[in-house]
């Protein structure tokens, strides 16, 4: 790669990987995290660790945020030694941090008035993906912002796409990841009825990952649910923030959206049973619980009607 100094804040599961694959392929890189041991195991790449964010951005020259949610972003930026303390403007920024659209605004008009370029471009994929560089990486901003980060992000992502201005890859996000919530919730429905009515667990895992109904979704977490696996995922409660993005967006152009609303219900109903903490697939114990059944495996617990 050429010689732009890249920084990366945030070196969690995704962050980690996304930043070693710059690393690897060349991009001299300063990085920082608030856990510090994080940045040493990129140590035997050559990166550069920062102890600050604002000591990242005084020295690099287009900078990359993977943290949890807007508010670390807002505090990754505008904190006490935040981006904007160090920063030499005009520092592009490209906030891979999934969030709710109008906060993605926010952040950009409040970067803007501190000098600073923000784009959002949130990620799509699991952390495997982020490892093997795979990732879908939907850029919300300016053509010539996105010009300028797309040779990085396509170190970091094999579909990486120019979803419109400001706010337009976090609403993409939304509506993928809405989309996909509905076919989750559906196969959380309609299992433990097949299960209920005679047909065996496994038969059904079979014909839900190869048939018709064969999705991604299907693929992942047919199996997580017949091996009662419900951690090591996403969250109910993390990602509700999808639900919120697209409401807000149904209720600005006053939409009816009837499939989504049905899969809200049986969302929340999850998150009031107690499984907010879980995986997605952790829906099916809302209706397991109604069916006086487990939809599992006969070698672990067995599925009993």
């Amino acid at each position: 790669m050429d010689t732009t100094r890249i920084g990366f804040i945030g070196l969690g599961r995704m962050g980690s990987a996304m930043a070693r694959n710059l690393a690897a392929a060349g991009a001299p890189l300063t990085v920082f995290d608030i856990q510090p041991d994080l940045p040493d195991a990129l140590a035997d790449l050559g990166v550069e660790k920062a102890g600050t964010p604002g000591a990242v951005a005084a020295c690099v020259d287009l900078l990359f945020l993977c943290v949890p949610s807007e508010i670390e972003s807002e505090i990754v930026l505008f904190g006490e030694h935040g981006v904007a303390t160090g920063a030499t403007a005009p520092l592009p920024i490209v906030d891979t941090t999934t969030m709710n659209r109008g906060a993605a605004i926010r952040l950009a008009q409040r970067a803007a008035e501190a000098g600073l370029s923000y784009s959002d471009c949130p990620v799509s994929g699991k952390p495997f993906r982020a490892k093997d560089g795979t990732l879908t990486m939907m850029f919300g901003g300016s053509a010539a912002a996105f010009a300028e980060a797309k040779p990085y992000l396509d170190v970091m992502g094999e579909f990486v796409v120019h979803c419109g201005d400001l706010g337009s890859g976090q609403l993409m996000k939304a509506i993928n990841n809405i989309i996909y919530d509905v076919n989750i919730a559906a196969l959380c429905e309609v299992m433990p009825l097949a299960v209920k009515a005679g047909l065996a667990p496994d038969t059904l895992a079979d014909v839900l990952t190869s048939g018709s109904a064969r999705s991604f979704a299907s693929e992942y977490f047919v199996p997580r649910i017949l091996a009662r696996e419900f951690d090591g995922d996403f969250s109910l409660r993390a990602a509700f923030k999808d639900i919120v993005n697209v409401q807000e967006v149904a209720a600005d152009l006053d939409a009816s959206l009837p499939v989504v609303e049905a899969m809200v219900d049986t969302y929340q109903a999850a998150i009031d049973r107690g499984f907010g903490d879980e995986a997605k697939s952790a829906m099916i114990k809302v209706y397991e619980e109604r069916l006086g059944l487990t939809v599992s495996l006969p070698t672990s617990s067995g599925a009993t009607k």
